[in-house]
């Protein structure tokens, strides 16, 4: 999978309603795959003033590429102590 800097793009405008909930515009959910009932977790950066959502299965693939890092690291730290 590669990924690039200029794969980004604005979809319009989303309003917060009076219960905080906002409509993700429908080009939006047509190109990234949204649809009913996909679970979305919200993130930021209260410092920056951002907020950026992952859809369910990204959470999870992100936090798999993740700790597999974490393995792989773990694993090479014990061959090198073995081999010290």
């Amino acid at each position: 999978m590669s990924h690039s800097l200029h794969d980004k793009k604005l979809y319009g405008t989303a309003t917060v309603g009076t219960k905080g909930q906002i409509v993700i515009p429908s080009d939006a959910r047509e190109e990234l795959g949204i649809e009913p009932g996909d679970k979305l977790y919200i993130a930021g950066s209260p410092s920056k003033k951002v907020i950026f959502c992952l859809k369910e299965e990204q959470l999870r693939a992100l936090i798999e590429h993740l700790t597999g890092d974490v393995d792989a690291a773990k694993a090479l730290i014990n061959q090198s102590n073995k081999e010290g």
